[in-house]
């Protein structure tokens, strides 16, 4: 399966990408723009099948780091991408046939289609976790054993930082430090990979087509958007309401912070918590857990079915929380050591959404 990405085929990305990013990943109007504005310059991106490349083709799995709340300020020139695989192909000795988003979730499901647009290579309809988690080491490269090394990260300026790291987790540590060095945020590569590992399950594969198919939903609804994209995701609405406080701090390459809602309509009287690392990580009523990580949390404007990134969140919005289940690798055991609840500091065991939602019914 190989396809052009035109206009349309972006559009409904960006909206997909949204969704998928359960409040993060970076803000996907961004991430739209530079990518309609590659197309304008440089033609439409080749999104292709992991099929379609020979097994040992490599793959580089790229994105933002950082907060998202700086990324709404701080923009990519656009030329990051080229940056990384140039350094990478240097250390390696090998050439990168296609880039592959880290995660799927909010801009950084767009920026590595942009990039690799701008270098004349395809972008693989794959991504590392079918969602946008906080965490380097959060992707199926690192459930599936892949060696994290070398890490490189550039940022728009053209600073330059490569890592050699003993761990996923000390990966994540030196490039946060570099992140915050940079400003709040930068691009980076880590967990390069052949199509032949990501084919036997180092990837999460059909992202891109699940991402447009959600966006075209979205787009297409007759009535009841919020109703058209339930269908399409089976996912399970949480509340509907009002947001009535809104805690949000930037620390450490991070937002962290919580979000109230308060029900209206069906569900007045009711009020909803959600905690906050970048991305929603927990829903809660009275205490009660309604929905967790590793699986998508997502807050949706109630007027538009637009979803509404953390940063981007904000007192009286009119709004639709919803739950959808995750890829199945998260809900392995470590899958969840790796992005459970507990992985977040929580105390308490991972329940997968369904069966809360029939729990609460």
């Amino acid at each position: 399966m190989k396809r052009l990405l035109d206009e349309p085929a972006l559009r409904s990305l960006a909206r997909g990408c949204a969704v998928l990013g359960t409040g993060g990943g970076g803000d996907p109007r961004i991430g739209l723009l530079l990518a309609l504005q590659a197309l304008e310059e440089v033609g439409p991106t080749e999104l292709v099948d992991l099929d379609d490349l020979p097994r040992d083709a490599l793959i580089m799995p790229c994105g933002m780091v950082g907060a998202p709340t700086v990324h709404i300020e701080k923009i990519e020139n656009g030329g990051e991408g080229a940056v990384l695989r140039e350094h990478l192909e240097r250390l390696t000795g090998r050439t990168v046939a296609a880039l592959m988003p880290a995660e799927i979730g909010g801009s950084n499901g767009l920026l590595p289609l942009t990039w690799a647009g701008r270098m004349g290579l395809p972008v693989v309809d794959a991504d590392g976790m079918g969602r946008a988690f906080p965490l380097i080491p959060q992707v199926s490269m690192h459930l599936a054993g892949i060696d994290p090394n070398p890490g490189v990260m550039t940022d728009e300026r053209g600073n330059v930082v490569v890592f050699r790291a003993i761990s996923g987790a000390w990966m994540e540590r030196l490039e946060r430090s570099a992140a915050v060095e940079f400003g709040g945020a930068g691009a980076a590569t880590e967990y390069i990979m052949t199509v032949a590992q990501a084919r036997d399950g180092a990837a999460v594969r059909g992202t891109f087509t699940l991402a447009i198919k959600i966006g075209d939903a979205l787009n297409t609804a007759v009535g009841d958007s919020m109703a058209a994209l339930v269908a399409v995701t089976g996912g399970f609405p949480l509340v509907t309401g009002k947001v009535t406080d809104v805690e949000r701090r930037t620390t450490k390459g991070f937002v962290r912070g919580s979000v109230v809602v308060e029900g209206l309509g069906d569900d007045a009287g009711r009020l909803l918590r959600l905690e906050i690392q970048n991305e929603n990580l927990v829903a809660l009523e009275q205490g009660r857990v309604l929905a967790s990580v590793p699986d998508l949390i997502t807050v949706l404007d109630s007027e538009t079915a637009d979803a509404i990134p953390t940063e981007r969140v904000r007192y009286g919005q009119r709004v639709t929380v919803i739950a959808m289940q995750c890829a199945p690798i998260w809900r392995s055991q470590f899958g969840l050591e790796t992005a459970g609840p507990r992985a977040f500091g929580y105390d308490f065991d991972y329940v997968p959404v369904e069966e809360l939602a029939g729990a609460y019914a």
